[in-house]
């Protein structure tokens, strides 16, 4: 039996800080010696705190106070159309820099709220589609995405349950709308309603990262409706097929649709679904992360904001150079454009959107600093 005072140290918050610093970053700690010198000359190596506050923290609670700043009366958080899309997305967004609705503050409220308003009853129909006010499978593949993150992160039991039913059933949308009759360059993706029998990238992308998160927090995934949407986002890649089923082109991007040509945003989605799936080294996740690294992001590139959350969570997913230089470059790119009032402002048809939906994406593609929601994990 460990005595009090043993324990007591163990237990001291000052030594177990210590300890963790030690082993996690023993260099640190290193003196450097003198060979040769019976008496032993000591000469610290300059520490630096690993937990020490950067400008990456500072933009990230000025747009944590913006999003806040625009949380409706009722738990909805939005600034032009789609609330339920919108408030989804802002959600996701504070959770991934580790807010939760169990914290005991402002944002933790802000978090019950928001979450409060995605399970009223008007915000999905009978049927399970979060979709309604024109938010479309886009809509209802952000808000379901969103649920499965959370389940379990709920502020009771109360919560958890309702989180679940609400994502089950949007869950078994998704499965339903996958199974619609398409032409075989179509199957395994989804479009913008249920009943659609067509496919692109880009809704397919929001449905399969639902189902992967869904199927990672214990749900019921049939793992045939992963791999098929996996087959349909390699018929999207931008390459001729030999015998093996391996892309001729070993650099290439995903397009918008199959026979497409490969654009920053739909390789970049493309890139982070199939490594969300387990796909790490797959030839099609390594052709399009080595094409990224050629298609850097850029503010004129059409849907900058919503390419760069997948870019860099993407790149951050394929690890070691693509990491590095995709982070470097995301913080580079976004830090300055950030407005006084912590809101980041889209041209273009993202501009339409409105200042939330492009602080969100932001935000997401910062958090690769954090990494704290189990979908972005590596």
């Amino acid at each position: 039996m460990i005595s009090p005072k043993v324990m007591k140290i163990f237990t001291n918050p000052i030594i177990c800080i210590f300890a963790f610093l030690f082993l996690n970053f023993p260099d640190r700690f290193l003196f450097a010696q003198s060979s040769g010198e019976e008496k032993k000359s000591v000469e610290s190596v300059e520490w630096k705190n690993p937990f020490a506050r950067d400008k990456v923290d500072a933009s990230i609670d000025t747009a944590i106070q913006f999003i806040l700043s625009n949380q409706k009366k009722d738990g909805a958080i939005y600034d032009r159309g789609h609330p339920t899309a919108i408030t989804a997305l802002s959600v996701m967004s504070l959770a991934a820099v580790g807010n939760l609705p169990i914290h005991p503050n402002e944002k933790g409220e802000a978090m019950a709220m928001a979450i409060d308003y995605l399970l009223l009853d008007k915000n999905q129909n009978e049927v399970g589609y979060f979709g309604k006010n024109g938010g479309r499978m886009y809509g209802h593949g952000i808000v379901t995405l969103t649920l499965a993150e959370l389940l379990g992160m709920g502020m009771d039991e109360e919560m958890d349950k309702a989180i679940r039913k609400k994502c089950q059933s949007a869950i078994d949308l998704i499965l339903r709308s996958q199974k619609v009759p398409k032409n075989q360059a179509q199957q395994g993706g989804w479009r913008y309603s249920p009943d659609a029998r067509d496919s692109d990238l880009s809704v397919t992308i929001w449905q399969l990262m639902a189902l992967r998160s869904a199927k990672n927090s214990g749900l019921d995934i049939p793992s045939t409706s992963i791999s098929d949407a996996v087959e349909y986002l390699e018929r999207s890649y931008k390459s001729k097929i030999d015998a093996d089923g391996n892309p001729i082109d070993k650099v290439s991007g995903f397009a918008y649709q199959p026979g497409g040509h490969p654009e920053y945003t739909t390789t970049a989605a493309g890139l982070l679904a199939m490594q969300v799936c387990g796909e790490y080294e797959s030839p099609f996740v390594l052709g399009a992360a080595d094409w990224l690294l050629e298609n850097v992001p850029q503010t004129n590139r059409k849907f900058f904001f919503y390419g760069t959350y997948y870019y860099a969570q993407a790149m951050y997913q394929r690890g070691e150079e693509h990491a590095v230089r995709a982070r470097q470059m995301v913080e580079d790119i976004l830090l300055p454009m950030q407005k006084e009032n912590g809101a980041w402002q889209g041209g273009g048809s993202e501009a339409g959107h409105g200042e939330i939906y492009c602080t969100s994406l932001a935000m997401l593609a910062l958090a690769v600093k954090y990494h704290y929601l189990p979908i972005y994990q590596r």
